[in-house]
């Protein structure tokens, strides 16, 4: 394989989905553009507008678009199209979405982090 394509990722910050892509996308040895698309609205509307649909994960190699993709599906699509792993394992599974348990604990650590409030005073 030649020069690596431009590669964007649409995902979220913490997901089961979104971490089997980071996963791969480390297996591979590959760089990426990964763009949040919970906290910055704007990477969710380009995804939307790039792909015709609402779900994520999305990556983006070269010219080709892959929509609502898992881990398993990026890795084979990766091997079948000339790119060698070269990276660690994952360490995290490819093939699912986040547990039950998993949710608990994000939503826990969420609401322990400090919520910043500032006031503009009124004229």
């Amino acid at each position: 394989m030649a020069e690596q394509p431009k590669i964007t990722a649409y995902l979220k910050p913490t997901c089961g989905w979104s971490r089997g892509i980071r996963a791969v996308l480390q297996k591979y040895g590959l760089q990426f553009e990964d763009k949040d698309i919970i906290n910055v609205p704007e990477n969710y509307q380009e995804m939307v507008q790039k792909t015709g649909q609402p779900y994520q994960p999305c990556v983006e190699i070269g010219e080709q678009m892959l929509a609502d993709v898992s881990g398993e599906e990026l890795e084979s699509w990766l091997g079948q199209n000339g790119f060698q792993a070269g990276g660690p394992e994952p360490s995290v599974p490819t093939d699912r979405s986040c547990t039950d348990e998993e949710h608990e604990e994000m939503a826990k650590a969420e609401e322990s982090q400090p919520v910043e409030i500032s006031f503009r005073p009124q004229r």
